[in-house]
């Protein structure tokens, strides 16, 4: 099975008439050789198909738990093999996507792959793989099986009746060179529609995800107007009551202590410049100038700039994109340059990033000490970040490091 499983496979020749040649021949062999695994397959489908069933009745009295921990993840098992196989043999990816059981005991974790649709798609394979599937595999073996045995028998027994077997089986090669090629195929087509995504669930998993991104995305912009308001409250906003007040004691001043009001207005003067930097502050951290003027690279090359460390910025990049995802993606790599100083302990970092068939891909690395946690609230807060523009975050922190955080971000060019 093993030596099945990891054979290197090529994509099923067209099902039309081919010539009778030495390439075709091959072909031929090697598409039974796989049915042949295909066919292996179904003692070990078989028993899991019962077992899987058993599990239910069986959860009853607990024995059904048990049995479960050892009956699953070898039903995934052999049908991520079937997928691999199946999927190089159509020349496409056969994907599917269990449930989430992250968090679960050892009583809730069989009750989630209880209610795991994929799962059950996999019963479902087990048993077309120990009877339709099967009989589908096992007649190109039987048809060029049969007749190399009858010609065997005729060689070592010499008799009549074996030659008159051989004679006869002309049409058992037939029938083997021609449909070989359609059932292998129609049982990878089959497995690829049992074990694959259907549309219709790709489709809710989708709404599930936009959901989810939808739901981050507005608490993270509620907690960022809070952080706005909360900023402004303690910021210009007392700066300028301030003002106002020292306004107003002037006003009173003037005739009886002209010193006095002019020292009141001194100080206004200077608190409201303080409370100048203190709305630039807060606009910075909405969209900051460099961004703004200069795009993603000027906008990166700039946080680079007061990092306490070398860090090398190596950017090929449009002028321009696509004013949300300059945002998102820049907020993004200011996070991880500050996870970099905060945590990392590192000497030198550096920042790459290109677009390549319309995704941005940015890549922030450090030679710091590793170990950086994904979950951690700094790389959750970036991936809800990028989530909401369908990105993906990919961070490999082994000890001893070097951290490197790979963002992607899909972002379709106009004009």
């Amino acid at each position: 099975m093993t030596d099945w499983a990891t054979m290197p496979l090529q994509p099923i020749r067209s099902l039309r008439p081919a010539p009778v040649d030495g390439d075709a021949l091959v072909d031929r062999l090697r598409l039974t050789l796989v049915s042949l695994g295909y066919a292996l397959s179904m003692a070990p489908s078989l028993a899991l198909a019962i077992l899987s069933i058993l599990c239910v009745p069986l959860g009853l009295v607990a024995v059904g738990f048990a049995l479960a921990f050892a009956v699953v993840p070898a039903s995934a098992a052999l049908t991520a093999v079937h997928r691999k196989v199946s999927g190089d043999l159509l020349g496409v990816r056969i994907t599917t996507e269990y449930a989430d059981t992250a968090g679960t005991n050892l009583v809730t974790q069989p009750l989630g792959w209880l209610t795991d649709k994929a799962r059950w798609r996999d019963v479902g394979f087990l048993w077309f793989s120990a009877t339709g599937g099967f009989v589908m595999s096992v007649l190109p073996v039987a048809f060029l099986v049969t007749p190399v045995v009858h010609l065997v028998g005729a060689t070592l027994d010499g008799g009549v009746f074996w030659w008159l077997l051989v004679l006869l089986d002309g049409p058992l090669l037939v029938a083997w060179w021609c449909a070989t090629p359609a059932l292998v195929r129609g049982r990878a087509l089959a497995e690829r529609s049992i074990l694959g995504h259907s549309r219709i669930e790709q489709l809710e998993r989708r709404v599930e995800e936009v959901a989810a991104t939808r739901a981050e995305t507005l608490d993270h912009s509620a907690a960022e107007v809070r952080r706005i308001e909360r900023d402004l409250h303690d910021g210009a906003q007392a700066r300028i009551a301030a003002v106002g007040m020292n306004v107003g004691l002037a006003e009173k001043l003037i005739a009886t202590d002209p010193e006095g009001a002019a020292e009141l207005l001194r100080e206004a003067r200077e608190t409201t410049i303080s409370a100048l930097e203190d709305l630039r502050s807060v606009v910075r951290g909405i969209h900051p100038p460099a961004l703004a003027d200069r795009g993603l690279a000027g906008g990166i090359e700039a946080l680079a700039l007061p990092i306490p460390l070398p860090v090398t910025v190596s950017l090929d990049l449009p002028a321009r994109l696509p004013e949300p995802v300059e945002s998102a993606a820049y907020f993004a790599v200011a996070e991880c340059l500050a996870n970099t100083v905060k945590h990392a302990g590192a000497s030198r970092a550096w920042i790459s990033g290109t677009v390549r068939h319309d995704v941005l891909r940015l890549v922030v690395g450090d030679d710091g000490r590793g170990g950086a946690d994904p979950t951690g609230s700094g790389l959750t807060g970036i991936a809800r970040r990028l989530a909401a523009f369908d990105g993906t975050l990919d961070v490999a922190s082994p000890p001893g490091g070097p951290t490197v955080v790979t963002l992607e971000v899909p972002c379709p060019m106009t004009g």
